[in-house]
């Protein structure tokens, strides 16, 4: 026991010699620490690696420099991020077309009908107005065309029936002739075809129509359902013609208010130059139609072609489609003939309708017609084809009014967008007015000279003279 207060007494000396040596440690270690980092509260200076608790060291100075990466987007090629603004906007252009292309295929029947009826308001809204001038009132006016006109539609279509009924038996008797005759020359024709062969081809070709009757039914109820739709076109297409006729002002009115405000004069300048252009297709189809069913149909009338008067009803009807209607009905008239009377009659109606449709292309449509609907003919063989697969003939007759529309309110809009944008410039001043100013000539008599208000005002009328000619 005693010698434990020596040991005691060793033991703190020893303490104070390791609390001494730690402390000297410490001072060391912040020596060797970084100039300009401070250490985060609770960080312990005394770490093994004489660095700061939880931060990342240096790295050393031999380590190779490492570049930054850039932003993925200044990576990205100017030229592919333009592809790709464009891209994507066309994609939703292209969502919304087909959208808006199934709805129109879901409620087909009522566009049509509404389609025909512009056509036919288009046609006859001149005469109303006309009468209006003559001194009766709009719904009398109205009242009188639109039955007028349907009056004459109803007379043409009964004509085209009660002609094809009264020649249905002789067109069949010829027919039965003319397969005769086309038997009897494969007979005598040096591909040698025998008897039995034609037997054999009749017999296939009744046993295909008994095999398939019930197909044929059923394109008949088929059949009569199409009737009874277009039954329902024709009458929602009578309706909308009655009230266009007398209340279109009107409703283009509330059309209007249902544009955007800033886009609203830029439209209610194109809808009256988009309804002339209209107007003028109508009518000009309408009368080229009428000079083509009535010289074709006096051809075949004198090459002694039956059913005539109705050959020339179809050509009239088949106009409204350009190229391929003039094509559809000219081969019709040519087979009948072909069938009735023979190769050469044949030719000689193809002769016919070929030298119609040369007189039609390059007189008839240029002067009626004129500048104001001429469409180039690819544009009218890609809508007439695109419109036949959208919505079949109801779609490839309205194609090309619509593209001769559409080309005349895009025209007008990009003339009002200039014009705009010329309004909205700032005028010239200073040295740049008296630049613009035109010298004037030499006089005898002093020029006055121009306040820069003038100056001004005369450069704004030498710059855009197209544009005070769009305004008067």
């Amino acid at each position: 026991m005693s010698g434990l207060p020596g040991w005691l007494a060793g033991l703190g000396a020893g303490l104070t010699k390791m609390s001494e040596r730690l402390d000297e440690r410490r001072e060391e270690d912040g020596a060797d620490e970084l100039p300009g980092v401070e250490a985060p509260s609770g960080a312990t200076s005394g770490s093994p690696s004489g660095t700061v608790a939880g931060s990342v060291p240096p790295p050393p100075a031999y380590a190779p420099a490492v570049a930054a990466k850039p932003d993925p987007v200044a990576a990205i090629p100017w030229g592919i991020r333009v592809a790709a603004e464009a891209a994507w906007r066309l994609l939703v252009l292209a969502g919304m077309l087909w959208v808006l292309m199934r709805v129109i295929s879901e409620v087909q029947l009522v566009v049509l009908a509404f389609v025909a009826a512009l056509l036919v308001t288009a046609m006859l809204q001149p005469t109303v107005a006309r009468l209006k001038r003559w001194g009766l009132p709009r719904g009398l006016a109205t009242a009188v065309t639109a039955i007028a006109g349907f009056v004459i539609i109803g007379l043409v279509g009964w004509f085209v029936v009660w002609q094809v009924m009264e020649n249905l038996d002789n067109l069949s008797d010829r027919v039965k002739e003319g397969i005769e005759e086309l038997k009897r020359w494969l007979l005598d024709s040096p591909f040698h075809v025998t008897e039995q062969q034609i037997s054999d081809i009749a017999e296939n070709l009744s046993e295909t129509i008994g095999t398939n009757t019930e197909e044929i039914t059923s394109a008949g109820l088929q059949g009569v359902t199409v009737m009874v739709e277009v039954l329902t076109g024709i009458l929602l297409a009578m309706f909308s013609t009655l009230f266009l006729l007398y209340d279109g002002k009107r409703i283009w009115q509330w059309v209007l208010k249902l544009v955007p405000a800033q886009a609203r004069e830029g439209v209610a300048g194109a809808g009256p130059r988009a309804w002339a252009t209209l107007t003028a297709y109508v009518r000009g189809t309408v009368i080229v139609a009428l000079i083509d069913a009535i010289f074709i149909g006096l051809g075949i009338y004198f090459l002694d072609v039956p059913m005539a008067v109705p050959l020339a009803v179809f050509i009239f009807l088949f106009a409204f489609i350009p190229l391929v209607g003039a094509v559809i009905s000219g081969a019709l008239a040519v087979v009948v003939a072909l069938v009735t009377q023979g190769v050469f009659t044949a030719l000689m109606v193809l002769i016919v309708v070929l030298a119609v449709q040369q007189l039609e292309g390059h007189v008839l449509q240029p002067f009626i017609l004129g500048r104001a609907v001429r469409v180039h003919p690819l544009a009218v063989v890609l809508a007439v084809a695109a419109g036949g697969l959208t919505a079949g003939i109801g779609g490839a007759v309205v194609a090309v009014p619509l593209v001769a529309v559409t080309n005349t309110v895009v025209g007008y809009l990009r003339a009002y967008a200039k014009e705009q944008n010329l309004r909205n410039t700032p005028p010239p001043h200073g040295a740049t007015a008296v630049e613009v100013v035109p010298t004037p000539a030499p006089t005898s008599t002093p020029v006055a000279t121009s306040t820069p208000a003038t100056a001004t005002a005369t450069a704004t009328a030498t710059a855009s003279p197209s544009a005070a000619e769009e305004r008067e």
